[in-house]
């Protein structure tokens, strides 16, 4: 581990001059152990600095807080006091220098859908060019070692904790999920990243953010805020709104561009689909590239794509990259297929939670489907009221039934979750409910006729379901394989 450090070489300076030695460096005040810098940091409904004096007497050499907290501190003798505007991003940069080590080269991914995707795809590039690579997000910390994770981006000391760790084994490369909870949160403000990526932009996370103004501020950040100057920048222009940042972040970046849009250094041509994989046709700088990939939906070859960009600047050669696209894996849980009947009906499981990411999910299984498409959807308690009837509305025009279930209602009534989902579909021959998620899976496979499709939305890779105060083992990707067998097995 790191050793021990001066506070003032993490770029911290107290109050009154004093610089002890720190070892340690938390923000859970249950963590504390003498000669920790302990963070005092506003919550969601506490300050931390209610806790200075317990910490004090538990041995904290120096406390590190915003100018809130020194005003609840005023009364409180502190001999290592340290007050910054922005504690939370001096605490990133601290602890960025404090643990030091990170992998060469660090790609970080924002996006209201598709980091995950992104991310792994980044990873299976360098891993299939013999480069050692993690890529740390939604799905854990994947690749050359693996562990599991609370937050899509991680808290900045468990952060650097896990790049410490990826550079101290040998791992060079790691492709990382940016948040807008992250971002805002300033959680990656200590990562030395090389290069950025915006994949799309569109309603989510409405419950955190003010609006969707603060949203999309929010993921600004990582290209304003972390990484303004000097770096390589990668924007799918066929948004608006990341075009117009995009032609900013131009003025001191490299940039480079995908997109439909013919104006974009990469475009995708054309695209053909399969049952259980695609063509895509694409050019870039000049010349024109034919592939076939292992993957279902158009918005995976986009997020492919994108990752080869990503790998391509931050290293790579353009022709080794393009010509291993074929190798490439379906991410856990992103439109992965996970049952196939024996009429040769499909059921494939994605993460897709937001009207958005529905649309684009169905849109995109749709050219794979020859029959009917179904859709199961739901929505998590305690979270964005708003999206909810917008949810159902995008299941309803691009599918030609919806089954509206429990996602992770929490401690939220689920049949009130069900008819604000309902309230967006007009047609209400084309929609059932049935909270049960194991139920609605095996209803919704039973109906599956001989080329029809089944989309699981909402959950993708997650094993658990949570209702009320419990948390139950749940797998979408299990409960469908399960369904399918079972079914099958009744017919014989």
């Amino acid at each position: 581990m790191p050793k021990n450090k001066r506070l003032s070489s993490l770029g911290l300076h107290t109050v009154n001059g004093n610089d002890p030695i720190i070892n340690k460096i938390v923000f859970d005040s249950r963590q504390v152990e003498p000669g920790c810098l302990f963070a005092a940091l506003k919550g969601v409904s506490v300050h931390g600095a209610i806790f200075v004096e317990a910490v004090l007497d538990a041995g904290a050499s120096a406390i590190l807080t915003d100018e809130e907290g020194a005003s609840i501190l005023t009364d409180c003798k502190i001999d290592a006091l340290v007050v910054r505007k922005d504690a939370r991003r001096a605490l990133a940069k601290a602890v960025s220098l404090f643990m030091e080590k990170q992998p060469e080269t660090i790609v970080a991914i924002t996006g209201t859908n598709g980091k995950t995707s992104v991310a792994t795809f980044c990873r299976q590039l360098w891993n299939e060019t013999g480069i050692e690579a993690i890529n740390i997000g939604t799905t854990g910390v994947e690749g050359s070692w693996s562990t599991s994770l609370k937050y899509t981006t991680p808290d900045p000391i468990k952060l650097h904790q896990i790049l410490y760790k990826a550079a101290s084994e040998g791992i060079t490369h790691a492709a990382m999920e940016a948040s807008s909870h992250g971002l805002d949160q300033r959680r990656l403000d200590g990562v030395k990243i090389k290069a950025t990526a915006f994949t799309n932009f569109s309603r989510d996370h409405l419950d955190y953010h003010i609006s969707y103004e603060d949203y999309f501020d929010a993921k600004k950040g990582l290209f304003e805020r972390v990484c303004p100057k000097g770096k390589v920048g990668v924007f799918n222009i066929d948004n608006k709104e990341i075009k117009n940042l995009a032609d900013f972040y131009a003025l001191n970046n490299h940039v480079l561009t995908i997109g439909y849009n013919e104006t974009a250094d990469l475009v995708i041509l054309n695209q053909k689909f399969y049952p259980k994989n695609q063509d895509i046709r694409f050019s870039f700088r000049d010349k024109i590239y034919q592939k076939s990939i292992n993957l279902i939906g158009a918005f995976q070859a986009e997020n492919l794509l994108m990752a080869a960009l990503l790998v391509i600047s931050s290293g790579q050669q353009e022709s080794n990259i393009f010509g291993i696209l074929e190798d490439i894996k379906p991410v856990r849980g992103r439109m992965e297929l996970a049952a196939t009947r024996k009429n040769g009906a499909t059921v494939y499981v994605d993460y897709a939670h937001t009207p958005d990411a529905i649309e684009v999910a169905l849109k995109s299984l749709k050219p794979h489907i020859l029959g009917k498409l179904i859709v199961i959807i739901g929505a998590g308690g305690e979270r964005d009221e708003g999206k909810r009837p917008l949810m159902g509305a995008a299941a309803e025009k691009n599918s030609d039934f919806v089954i509206i279930t429990d996602d992770n209602p929490r401690n939220e009534d689920p049949s009130s979750i069900h008819q604000m989902i309902k309230n967006g579909i007009q047609d209400n021959s084309k929609v059932t409910v049935i909270a049960d998620r194991a139920e609605a899976i095996l209803t919704a496979v039973d109906l599956l006729e001989e080329g029809d499709g089944l989309l699981i939305a909402g959950k993708g890779h997650e094993t658990e379901q949570f209702i009320g105060e419990n948390i139950f083992p749940f797998d979408d990707f299990e409960q469908a394989s399960l369904s399918a067998a079972s079914l099958d097995g009744a017919e014989q």
